[in-house]
């Protein structure tokens, strides 16, 4: 100091360059996972082209394999963001409409058809959703290694190619692990505005997405002492979002097509998810196909095991909201007459990946389940574009 002169305060950044940078620095931190997640997706379709020159499958293998990352499901998003619900017949309503909305609002741009605008949305979604599950993770536990493995499991685990591919999941995974973040703030008060956006965004993305008012909820009346009445207003309105966002379509279901109900009717159906099921008499059922070559039925007998293990450790090891959030997601995904998507269901519980990474903090035990989880990712790919396993 001289001459008496005040020292001039050090530079303070602004908080929103300061949550860039954070952002930033988030997204760098999953590049690896991410793109190796992608090389294994994209190493799969070019080798099941391969198999398809070579043995020359059925022809519905074929169009399978042609199709490629706008195979299945990804095909109706498509149709959907091409054409509209109305061309398409009531089969398309199980596709709630926010993703094939934004592959047609992106579709737009020059050198982006709708199929191409839907698989930048999920590979960006993808990414987005691997960062914000990184920050989530890091800000819960304080442990960078195990935020890592978190991020690692999502990517890796097989049900993980839809990621690649022109899904949802991607999406909805942005919007639940995003509204997390908002509602969990060690020290400070949750964001319930950005939970209830996000909560919306999820209930018009996937049916799934109206579970995520259940953790909403649960944080709402864990605080619910010690708010006051703004704060309860607005967490009332944040536990209520995602409902108001399958509403939404539920009610323009009603106005176009004269019943509200449709969409989840649809999805109701023996074909596709089916009705209210025993989940144990489902179980025998699947397992009984290994005996009648239906192999790809009898595959998801041990995911459903390994499912049912991992929200037990997150009700043990997680918040309640947590639990609460992967075991309304499981109970859905065992609920219908058939397993079939058992797994693309599951992932949807984000949760089960971080219970995943707590019991695999041994170096040895993680590289040897992540060799495990990429070559299964690589597998599940190649049997979906072949036509073999309903992804």
């Amino acid at each position: 100091m001289t001459d008496g002169a005040a020292v001039p305060a050090p530079p303070c950044w602004p908080a929103g360059p300061r949550r860039l940078e954070r952002a930033g620095r988030a997204v760098v931190g999953v590049l690896p996972q991410y793109l190796v997640a992608r090389a294994i997706v994209l190493g799969a379709l070019a080798l099941s082209h391969l198999i398809a020159d070579r043995i020359h499958p059925s022809a519905a293998a074929r169009a399978r394999v042609h199709q490629g990352l706008l195979g299945w499901d990804a095909g109706w998003y498509q149709a959907i963001a091409r054409f509209g619900y109305a061309p398409l017949g009531h089969q398309s309503l199980r596709f709630f409409p926010l993703y094939p909305l934004l592959g047609r609002w992106l579709g737009v741009l020059p050198g982006l058809t709708d199929g191409r605008a839907l698989l930048v949305v999920a590979n960006v979604a993808a990414l987005v959703a691997s960062a914000l599950l990184l920050v989530l993770v890091r800000r819960e536990t304080s442990d960078g290694a195990m935020a890592d493995r978190s991020v690692w499991l999502l990517s890796l685990v097989p049900p993980a190619f839809v990621l690649v591919m022109g899904y949802a999941e991607a999406a909805l995974l942005v919007f639940t692990i995003g509204c997390f973040l908002a509602l969990r703030r060690p020290g400070a008060a949750p964001l319930w505005w950005a939970a209830a956006l996000l909560g919306v965004c999820a209930g018009l993305t996937r049916p799934l997405g109206l579970l995520l008012a259940i953790p909403v909820a649960v944080e709402a009346v864990r605080r619910w002492r010690h708010a006051r009445g703004g704060e309860r207003v607005m967490s009332a309105v944040a536990v209520m979002a995602p409902v108001a966002g399958a509403g939404a379509f539920l009610c323009w279901s009603w106005g176009v097509f004269g019943d509200a109900w449709l969409p989840l009717r649809v999805q109701s159906q023996a074909g596709h998810h089916g009705g209210l099921s025993d989940p144990v008499h489902t179980l025998v059922d699947d397992a009984r196909g290994v005996f009648h070559h239906h192999f790809g039925t009898a595959l998801h007998v041990p995911w459903v095991v390994l499912v049912v293990a991992l929200v037990v450790v997150c009700w043990w090891r997680l918040p309640a909201a947590y639990g609460a959030f992967a075991t309304a997601v499981v109970v859905v995904a065992l609920s219908g007459t058939n397993l079939d998507s058992f797994e693309r269901y599951a992932l949807s519980a984000f949760p089960l990946v971080i219970a995943g990474a707590t019991l695999t903090a041994s170096r040895r035990v993680e590289i040897g389940v992540l060799a495990l989880a990429a070559a299964g990712l690589a597998a599940y790919a190649v049997m979906a574009f072949l036509n073999i396993s309903v992804p």
